[in-house]
């Protein structure tokens, strides 16, 4: 593996590791998701009638259902749905009846999973300009930038430029893109926070990026921007594919800025 992969290694099991990554993935307290003004009294006149299309038409403008049923997404995305089929709607309606409404609120106010919330931390550590390069927001001036430089767009935006001026050939947004003494630095970053299932795949996802080849002359480094359980020694999947990887780069956000230095 690379000195960088060794050294995230070496950082996460020997110093204050989980302290110091909360500066770039502060986690918020799961706080209770707020009901807009006025909804759960619409919604306790709507139960209280056992009007169910209402009923199911004003839930579905909130930002969390109650219950999970296969058919709910589809009548989020076709409200006509409900006016064509009562029989569904009243089988949903009888499942929220039997929950009671103090119950159904609770379940509507549920906070939101910590792993949704993930996403924008790393971008908004970039935006703090943690890395002390230029910040720019539009590709113009990121190309013509001489001093070192991150581009500071969204995933999709940073994938449109890497096709467009890298040759980048996958179709999947990216987390960074940067330019440091004339070299460009491109990957994902992710916060890998327990093993197996979806993090897994969020894993091999970053490989896939840190893998693909870019179609261009201009210099590019490849690598992959992340934290989290992969660290940990033993004999799981993810410590022991970064522990036979060679040329692939793969980084702890904490040493990013002294990478990107180095090179």
């Amino acid at each position: 593996m690379t000195i960088w992969t060794q050294k995230s290694i070496e950082l996460a099991n020997q110093r204050d590791y989980l302290d110091q990554l909360y500066r770039v993935y502060p986690m918020a307290n799961n706080l209770k998701r707020e009901l807009a003004d006025g909804v759960v009294a619409e919604l306790h006149s709507k139960f209280s009638l056992q009007d169910n299309a209402a009923l199911l038409n004003l839930l579905l403008q909130q930002d969390l259902f109650p219950i999970k049923d296969s058919y709910v997404a589809y009548l989020r995305r076709d409200k006509t749905a409900i006016n064509r089929n009562p029989a569904t709607v009243n089988r949903i309606a009888g499942m929220l009846y039997e929950l009671g409404f103090d119950e159904m609120i609770n379940l509507m106010s549920k906070p939101k999973e910590t792993n949704r919330q993930i996403g924008p931390l790393f971008r908004n550590w970039i935006k703090r300009n943690s890395l002390g390069a230029v910040l720019a927001t539009d590709a113009e001036t990121f190309l013509r930038s001489q001093e070192n430089a991150v581009l500071d767009l969204d995933d999709t935006a940073l994938m449109q430029f890497a096709r467009q001026h890298l040759g980048y050939s996958r179709n999947k947004g990216l987390d960074f893109v940067a330019k440091f003494n004339g070299n460009f630095v491109v990957g994902e970053a992710k916060f890998l926070t327990d093993f197996g299932g979806h993090q897994n795949a969020q894993f091999e996802d970053a490989l896939q990026t840190l893998r693909t080849k870019f179609d261009t002359q201009q210099p590019i480094i490849p690598i992959a921007i992340l934290d989290g359980v992969l660290y940990i020694k033993g004999s799981n999947k993810l410590h022991t594919t970064i522990t036979n990887l060679h040329e692939e780069i793969v980084i702890s956000s904490l040493l990013l800025r002294d990478f990107l230095y180095s090179i």
